[in-house]
């Protein structure tokens, strides 16, 4: 007489059999990793995937275009330390690469900002500050700037960026040298105007 299989009996039974089961045969383990799938295909679809532009949640027919890189204003220093009243080769290799920048190029306005040393009176220091000013507005504009773009504004000797004179009160020939100088400032050119939207027109009624 055969005894009945007690509970324990009963579960030890159900997990045997679980074993003999072959494997990846009802495991719940994906098909594609049970079976080894080939890797290459796998990066190869998400390469072509991320390689689709972007396109709308809510309209996906429409693709949606990247936004422009932002311009970002531009800045340089021309300096006026071996020639007072001229540019010299290092002051036009600095407005030629300024010439080349991505704010200048898109058409940002430029403000010329001439200084002087404190040597003479505060006039004519100011004067002097301004024909360095307009020097390098006259080699902009000769390079195809349009003048119109360009404010000059002379500031003399009221800003300077080196002491003109030592602390014994002697003369500082290469602190004068920096102040004779012109800060140029180019803003980010201006954002092209959206359009405003189309209203379409309805026909009138007879």
């Amino acid at each position: 007489m055969t005894r009945p299989l007690t509970p324990a009996a009963l579960i030890l039974s159900a997990l045997l059999a679980g074993c003999d089961r072959p494997a990846g045969e009802g495991d719940g383990a994906p098909a594609n990793m049970a079976s080894g799938a080939d890797n290459g295909t796998v990066m190869a679809n998400m390469a072509e995937n991320a390689a689709e532009p972007a396109r709308s949640i809510l309209r996906p027919d429409v693709v949606e275009e990247p936004e422009p890189p932002k311009i970002e204003p531009a800045h340089a220093v021309v300096g006026f330390g071996a020639n007072p009243m001229a540019l010299d080769d290092t002051a036009k290799a600095a407005l030629d690469m300024l010439m080349e920048t991505p704010a200048l190029r898109g058409g940002g306005q430029i403000v010329l900002r001439g200084h002087s040393d404190s040597r003479g009176s505060d006039g004519d220091n100011r004067v002097a500050s301004r024909i360095r000013a307009e020097m390098v507005r006259d080699y902009l504009v000769s390079h195809g700037v349009a003048e119109g773009r360009v404010t000059v504004i002379a500031l003399g000797e009221t800003r300077p960026v080196a002491p003109n004179a030592k602390e014994d009160g002697s003369d500082d020939p290469e602190g004068r040298a920096r102040n004779r100088r012109v800060d140029v400032e180019v803003a980010a050119p201006p954002e092209p105007a959206t359009p405003p939207p189309v209203v379409p027109t309805l026909p009138k009624e007879d």
